[in-house]
């Protein structure tokens, strides 16, 4: 399965699909596999992206 994490950049906004009550966070580093996500209910969060494919957030309201 390709890694379509790997399209995510710094300053995206995205939601994991497991913790919506998290909220929408913004993508702040993806290196090599690890993603590190700013949640505004759950802070700075490192996601391994062989386990949890975050869900892009498209919308600007």
């Amino acid at each position: 399965m390709e890694d379509l994490n790997a399209l995510l950049e710094p300053g995206q906004r995205v939601a994991h699909p497991t913790q919506p009550d998290w909220g929408i966070g913004q993508v702040q580093s993806n290196i090599g596999g690890r993603v590190t996500v700013n949640f505004p209910d759950a802070g700075k969060v490192v996601i391994d992206s062989r386990f949890i494919m975050l869900t892009p957030i498209f919308r600007t309201d």
